[in-house]
């Protein structure tokens, strides 16, 4: 302990985070950097992963043991640049076997080892099923290569109807790129995650995999122009978004457009402010959720 800065001190017990360890999995502190002032939401519980590739940390993930799919991404954004990588999928080889290499692995061919199985979601879990495999984390939302393939890991994603991920989502997404690549002067700070079934939770393949009734996304951009287009005078310093992930959920959270082309009708994604989603996920998951440090307030 004696060998950290103070600053760096402060944030890890200010942020209620500190726990001394070498895990890429089981703490943050390895890969705070990708979190704004350093801080993780607090108010949401999982097991953390620092996501590792090739010797680089490149964004972080809150997991879920039970579900075997994250509660959240995070990840600093970057202008995208080149195209997008061959989907080699991979795995956390510390959830399977801790101790072991933090680097995130692709799947081995043939049979898998039980540990890996039980451990987290797996590609045999996504094939004939009805949803396709979604990135929380996109690929789209990063330059470099690496950074991009990276995101190719089953801790990175969730079941989600192809009418969510083809269509209104995919829209966000690219949306937030356009946003944050025209306006935004600084860092990026980009939070994505799920809120469950309230009743009766879904899974694939007989309690394997939890399927999320909602994805959220929302950033912080603190540094950013001010001279903004009209629609976009409420897109800072913070955004957030909340779609549909099943067209049958009631309209409460978010409505369905009639106007919607019959693949994506259901699969609505309502935009809407930080404070709005926090109110959401607080009503839902029945505890305060507090995503950015103090509500990505003044400049970075």
């Amino acid at each position: 302990m004696s060998g950290l800065c103070p600053l760096v001190l402060v944030l890890l017990v200010l942020c209620g985070i500190w726990v001394p360890a070498v895990s890429d999995v089981g703490d943050f502190s390895p890969c705070l950097q990708f979190f704004y002032r350093s801080c993780p939401p607090k108010g949401l519980t999982g097991t953390t992963i620092c996501q590792r590739y090739l010797n680089q940390f490149r964004f972080a993930t809150l997991y879920s043991r039970q579900r075997r799919s994250p509660w959240f991404s995070a990840y600093v954004y970057s202008v995208p640049a080149g195209k997008r990588p061959p989907a080699n999928w991979k795995f956390e080889p510390q959830l399977a076997y801790p101790g072991s290499d933090g680097n995130m692995m692709l799947f081995p061919p043939g049979s898998l080892d039980q540990n890996l199985v039980d451990s987290q979601g797996v590609e045999l879990d996504y094939i004939n099923s009805t949803y396709s495999r979604g990135h929380i984390n996109p690929s789209i939302h990063h330059k470099s290569n690496e950074d991009r393939m990276a995101t190719f890991t089953l801790t990175n994603v969730v079941p989600q109807k192809a009418g969510s991920n083809d269509g209104p989502w995919e829209t966000l997404e690219q949306h937030v790129n356009r946003t944050l690549a025209s306006f935004c002067l600084g860092e990026s700070y980009v939070v994505t995650g799920v809120i469950p079934y309230q009743s009766e939770e879904r899974w694939l393949k007989n309690h394997r995999v939890a399927v999320p009734e909602y994805l959220w996304s929302t950033y912080c951009c603190p540094n950013f122009n001010h001279s903004l287009p009209s629609e976009l005078k409420n897109a800072f310093p913070t955004y957030a978004a909340i779609g549909r992930n099943d067209r049958n959920s009631s309209q409460e959270i978010v409505p369905v457009s009639e106007k919607a082309k019959k693949e994506f009708k259901g699969y609505d994604v309502r935009r809407m402010s930080l404070e709005e989603l926090e109110k959401v996920l607080r009503d839902r998951l029945g505890t305060e959720v507090r995503i950015f440090y103090e509500g990505c307030a003044g400049l970075d």
